[in-house]
Formats: structure tokens, C-alpha cells, sequence
């Protein structure tokens, strides 16, 4: 069990109203206009058209200038790429489904893969999945998960994610503090790590990711550990007000509240700041929860980091859990004429090899399990433990109004993170019988999203 000292009478009252929240959602339904690239059975013939989201210099030059160029050669076909911007991505796509000319292939999120399959604008792909080898299969289990809907497979991701407690072994051994192993373990390490002058904390012990959208990654992973969940396993029930939730927001906000703190920088976007100015990189933390990505990011700003850091495997309450999964991924496009085409270019860019290239230049964690004995993660130690916790993840659910659901508890988040909430009795009966009617299963939402499991 996860244990802190946070103790606001508000905890139990914040989750029944985030919960109760969550039933009053609306979102719009994705466009039901025409086909894709013409219409037919899959031919294999013509201009594959495929949309990659996203401006990554590095994932840009080895998507264009090398695998598509070895993917036409091998398939004596073209393939014309375009790169979209995140914010941009679904507006076009709704427009392009709408106008008939949507693309054979498209990359996205985990987050949208509910809504387009309700809206029928997805391939399902269970039949190409169970054609590949079992080899094949087996290599590819740890994240296809990450793109299944209501147990179907739609997305086939191209890389993963992991959030993990990273530390500074000095930091540590200066002040004679095992690494922990438990939640409960950080957060009497965080107590002796944190380093006050006056009232003011100059070295954090411990800090969770609690900028927006992030906080909800950071309590995905407390009340995973607990042994609990955001939403009932069929992904139309709110299940974050539970004895497991309240044990989650406990800790959460115990980091940054009362007597007994270790960080007084709750809201602090230190993910998305310069990898040099990390809490992590600068000593201003002696803990702090980071991706794959943001570790590979720190030790290239700060060389000398590299040996004065590591890596804990996911905590543990009640089970070791952590936010984490499939990222960005491919769809074949439903209204496809070409979707045998589309297969053929969606298995080359998870074929072994290919993947680890891809995996490299994006900074993310192959999707094939074999990949860990490969060059670039075994020239990168501190990517195994992120490889390692793939069975420890939790990635966001994969219901249509997930965008919106999450957008409730986060503000909720950022209050009881704050030591706004309040107890709210008269709530509490409704909340516990509150459906997300937002995330029942055949529910059709909207597909906003943005890059990563969210």
C-alpha cells in the first residue's frame, strides 16, 4: 500500500467530483463522409499515400530519404509521404475522410484508435496480425496491446514509452539513502533527500511529472500500483473514485503539500524543458520521473550525467506498475483501395531492423522484444530498464471520449494537487454510481489527441 502524509479532508470529495464530471461529457462524432483512396479490395497497384505525424528532423530524413526508398525498391511501387503537425493531424484527417481522399496509411496515437473504429473509418487488422509468424507475434506482443479496441487490433504501433523514477546516485549516496523499491520506500527516501534553506526547498526528493495531462500519467501509475484503474474494465464505468484512488491522490498531493513535502514546484513543466535545466540534471532533484526519451535527451546535454544517473524498475504498493506503452502507430485506412499495399508497408515498418532504426531516430523504445539485444539499445544502458518495464505499463484506455474523460480528472488533479479540494458529501452517493456514459464502449467521440500514450 502506497503510504504518505498528505492529509486534506478533500481527498474523497475531489474524486467524487471528477467522477461525477465525467458523466456530463458531450463530444462530436468523427465526420461519416466518403472513402479514402478510391474503393476495392486491396489492390496492390498505384501511389501507396501515407501520413506520418509530427516534424521530427531525424524520424523526417530516415522516413523519406532511406525506408521508403528500400520499401518502394523491394515492392517495385511508390509510396508519397507527408509529415503533418500534431495539432493538425486529425483536423486534416476528418477533412480527408470527408472529401474522400484520406490516406491508404496513417500514423497516430493510441488515443484515437476508439473513435475511429466506431466511426468505422479503421481496418481492423486481427486477421493480418495472426497470418505473421508466431515468431513474429510472440517479438511484437509487449505493445500491440496498446493498440486494441475492445480487444481488436486497429493500430499497430511504431514505437514505445515508459515513465520511470529516475535518481542521482550521488545524491544519494551523500545522504546514505537506499534506492527504493516501493512507493512507500520513495517517499521516506524523498523526506531525507529533500535539502530545505529557510522556508524554501533547494533540493527536491522526489518530483512526479504534474504539469497538464502529465499529473494524469503520474496518478495512472499510483492507482496501477495500487492494484486499481481509471475505468471499469469495459471502459464504461469510473472506477477512479475507489479506496485505491484516494490511496493515489494521497501520495500525489502529499509530495507537494503540508509540513512533510519534498517538492514545492507541483505544475513545474520540467519535461518539456531544455534536457540540461531538468531538475534531474541540475541537482535541484534528487528523484524525478522521467520517459526513455528524456533520459537519452539529459545525458547528451550533460555528458558527465551519464554515470550519476540511473533508473528504478516500477515501483511497487499493492502490484509494480507505471505509465507507459504504445506510442505513435500506424492505421490502414478503411476506404483503402490498396490495403494489401498498406499491410505490406505497415509489416516493414515493424520488420526487425527496420523498427530499431526507426526506434533510434526518434528517441523511442523499439516495439520487438528481440530488439534489446540490438545495437542501439545495448549502446544505450540506460534505455534497458525502460525496455525491462514493458509489462509493468498502463497506457491510457482506449475508449472514444477518452480525451475528454482525462481532461476532467486532470483539472481535478491540479486542485487536489494544490490542496484546493474540498469535501463534497452531498456527491458522494452519485459518484459512486456514476457512468462515464463518455467512455462506454460503442460510444462515438472526437479524435483529438497529441503525440505519445496519452
Amino acid at each position: 500500500m502506497i503510504t504518505n502524509r498528505w492529509t486534506a479532508v478533500g481527498r474523497r470529495g475531489f474524486l467524487a467530483t471528477a467522477a461525477g464530471a465525467a458523466v456530463l461529457l458531450a463530444v462530436t462524432a468523427c465526420g461519416t463522409g466518403g472513402g479514402g483512396s478510391g474503393s476495392g479490395n486491396g489492390g496492390t497497384s498505384g501511389t501507396l499515400t501515407v501520413w506520418f505525424p509530427g516534424n521530427s528532423a531525424p524520424e523526417i530524413e530516415l522516413v523519406t530519404k532511406k525506408l521508403v526508398p528500400e520499401f518502394e525498391s523491394a515492392n517495385r511501387t511508390k509510396v508519397q509521404v507527408t509529415f503533418v503537425d500534431w495539432a493538425q493531424m486529425s483536423p486534416k484527417l476528418n477533412a480527408g475522410f470527408a472529401g474522400n481522399n484520406a490516406p491508404d496509411v496513417f500514423g497516430h496515437g493510441p488515443a484515437v484508435a476508439a473513435g475511429f473504429a466506431a466511426a468505422k473509418r479503421i481496418e481492423p487488422l486481427d486477421a493480418r496480425i495472426a497470418a505473421l509468424p508466431e515468431a513474429d507475434r510472440t517479438d511484437l506482443a509487449p505493445y500491440l496491446a496498446g493498440g486494441q479496441v475492445a480487444g481488436g487490433q486497429y493500430l499497430i504501433p511504431l514505437g514505445g514509452n515508459g515513465v520511470l523514477v529516475a535518481y542521482r546516485k550521488d545524491l544519494l549516496a551523500k545522504a546514505g539513502v537506499a534506492e527504493p523499491a516501493t512507493w512507500a520506500e520513495a517517499a521516506e527516501a524523498a523526506r531525507k533527500l529533500t535539502v530545505r534553506e529557510g522556508g524554501a526547498i533547494q533540493q527536491a526528493g522526489l518530483m512526479l511529472q504534474s504539469a497538464k495531462i502529465q499529473r494524469v500519467q503520474s496518478f495512472q501509475a499510483l492507482i496501477g500500483s495500487e492494484g486499481g484503474g481509471l475505468l471499469s474494465a469495459d471502459g464504461g464505468e469510473v472506477t477512479w473514485n475507489s479506496p485505491e484512488g484516494v490511496r493515489a491522490l494521497e501520495y500525489f498531493a502529499g509530495l507537494y503539500n503540508g509540513d512533510g513535502k519534498v517538492s514545492d514546484q507541483l505544475g513545474l513543466d520540467f519535461a518539456n524543458q531544455p534536457a540540461g535545466q531538468n531538475p534531474l540534471a541540475t541537482g535541484k532533484a534528487a528523484m524525478v520521473t522521467a520517459t526513455n526519451g528524456q533520459m537519452l535527451q539529459m545525458v547528451k546535454a550533460v555528458p558527465d550525467l551519464a554515470s550519476k544517473v540511473g533508473v528504478l524498475p516500477p515501483l511497487k504498493a499493492v502490484d509494480a506498475r507505471t505509465f507507459g506503452g504504445a506510442t505513435t502507430g500506424l492505421f490502414v485506412n478503411a476506404d483503402s483501395a490498396k490495403k494489401d499495399l498498406a499491410w505490406k508497408f505497415v509489416e516493414f515498418m515493424v520488420s526487425e531492423g527496420v523498427n530499431e532504426r526507426y526506434a533510434e531516430a526518434v528517441g523511442g523504445l523499439p516495439v520487438r522484444a528481440s530488439a534489446a539485444q540490438g545495437a542501439y539499445v545495448t549502446g544505450q544502458p540506460l534505455l534497458k530498464p525502460f525496455i525491462d518495464a514493458a509489462p509493468a505499463y498502463v497506457g491510457s484506455p482506449n475508449v472514444p471520449a477518452w480525451v475528454q474523460v482525462r481532461d476532467v480528472l486532470d483539472k481535478h488533479l491540479e486542485k487536489a494537487g494544490a490542496g484546493e479540494a474540498r469535501a463534497e458529501p452531498a456527491r458522494a452517493d452519485a459518484a459512486a454510481r456514476a457512468r462515464a456514459r463518455g467512455a462506454a464502449p460503442g460510444w462515438r467521440g472526437s479524435a483529438r489527441t497529441g503525440p505519445g500514450v496519452g
